[in-house]
């Protein structure tokens, strides 16, 4: 019988070099693919823990002779540029707060992946991504949490659909991260004990504000910080600089403390307010996708994360007319962040998720 292809998407870590080697276990022909994203990435991360760096192209490849597999550097820089950096210097420069890992996983690593993939003749595509897909008897797929709740990563995969999961596989979301580390050991994988990569791949030495200041200058126009009814109290360095629910560093005395409330772009303000002003009841999200068969038209009970490592928390979701949703919280949420991504659970599975919009205290 002959074997079923896969491609790994190889970062050069110890999660997708395991992922290649179960696979390999488990029967597939397993082709490794690492992703050139970004030029910048590649050169200014000393000490290679972006998935772009040079050494972690050259660890990547090491995995792949130890395992006999084939290994590719596909070129996705101009998609990245447009799809991801350019998308995270414009959120910021609108007062939203990207989220350039889920960009870049729905547009490079599953849409732009999944393309290439059939070029190279494979079923399926794998990545190292903490998450479940199962499917139940009248076929339809359910991605799920991974079993590691600390590691759990389908937050960052709701834009995944029922067709495109007909063709990714997550052999590491029933294992925690201790064992994987322990199985790269027993698989001879020099990456074994390799160091998590940083969060954002192209922001060197993850310090955005810098970059911020060389690729979007325009972010860096100072004005005025006030309060609710437009009492200016001082002056900020540029809204990129600041966050929903920030205190410290704002410059501002006075009686009680302050925190960063809203970010008003149109204005170039920004906008503080007491501890309880921090809270939001509702919001509406857009940019929607989900991993049902169809999108819900009615409105139903959902527990809902507004943010990577927060706890969800049970809401009402109202499907709108426009292609957006409501959401309203059953208790307040704090720090609730325009531009960030709401996700949808039932249970431990991901229903779908979108672009938080506009916020309600």
């Amino acid at each position: 019988m002959e074997k079923q292809r896969v491609v790994v998407a190889m970062s050069g870590g110890v999660d997708s070099s395991v992922t290649a080697a179960l696979l390999q276990e488990q029967g597939y022909e397993v082709v490794g693919v690492t992703m050139r994203l970004s030029e910048e990435a590649r050169d200014a991360d000393p000490d290679g823990r972006s998935c772009c760096a040079l050494s972690s192209v050259d660890d990547a490849r090491r995995v792949a002779d130890i395992l006999g597999i084939p290994h590719y550097v596909m070129d996705f820089t101009e998609p990245f540029q447009q799809l991801v950096i350019d998308y995270f210097t414009q959120e910021y420069a609108r007062g939203r707060t990207p989220n350039p890992c889920i960009a870049c996983n729905r547009h490079i690593k599953f849409e732009g992946l999944l393309e290439k993939t059939r070029a190279l003749g494979a079923q399926y595509i794998a990545t190292g991504h903490y998450a479940r897909i199962t499917r139940t008897d009248d076929g339809t797929y359910h991605l799920r949490k991974g079993i590691d709740a600390a590691k759990d990563q389908s937050y960052v995969l709701y834009h995944l659909t029922q067709e495109m999961m007909d063709h990714v596989l997550f052999p590491l979301g029933d294992y925690r991260k201790d064992e994987i580390r322990r199985m790269a050991e027993d698989y001879g994988l020099p990456v074994a004990h390799k160091a998590e990569s940083q969060e954002i791949c192209f922001v060197p030495r993850d310090d955005y504000k810098s970059y911020l200041r060389t690729h979007a200058p325009q972010t860096m126009q100072t004005g005025a910080i006030t309060d609710r009814t437009g009492h200016v109290l001082g002056t900020h360095e540029g809204i990129a600089f600041y966050t929903i629910g920030q205190r410290r560093g704002l410059g501002i005395a006075a009686e009680h403390p302050l925190y960063v409330i809203a970010l008003d772009a149109a204005e170039n303000r920004v906008i503080v307010g007491t501890s309880d002003e921090v809270f939001a009841r509702a919001l509406t999200a857009s940019d929607l996708s989900w991993t049902l068969p169809r999108p819900p038209h009615e409105p139903r009970r959902v527990r809902a994360k507004i943010r990577y490592g927060k706890r969800e928390a049970n809401a009402w979701m109202e499907p709108q007319g426009d292609g957006t949703v409501a959401i309203h919280f059953s208790e307040p949420q704090r720090a609730v962040t325009p531009g960030q991504s709401i996700v949808f659970y039932e249970g431990d599975a991901v229903l779908g998720g979108g672009s938080i919009d506009h916020v309600t205290p």
